[in-house]
């Protein structure tokens, strides 16, 4: 008796090429474990450029962000 890997495969093999692509793909990315930080990394970054648009977050250039730093250290 086949197994559930087995029986899944030969189902998989009955698929089109295009089908087979697209199920190589999405299995592959459930493999990904930095998907869900990519994903993540993505929203904060849409979140922060909003904040920015919106005037909710004041943009400094970095020349006075390292003096704000240097001003704070002992």
């Amino acid at each position: 008796m086949a197994n559930k890997r087995e029986l899944l495969e030969a189902e998989a093999l009955q698929l089109s090429v295009a089908e087979r692509a697209s199920l190589a793909q999405l299995l592959l990315a459930s493999l990904d474990e930095e998907n869900e930080i990519d994903d993540a990394w993505d929203s904060e970054t849409q979140r922060r450029i909003a904040d920015i648009e919106r005037g909710v977050t004041r943009v400094i250039t970095i020349a006075d962000a390292l003096a704000q730093v240097r001003a704070a250290l002992p």
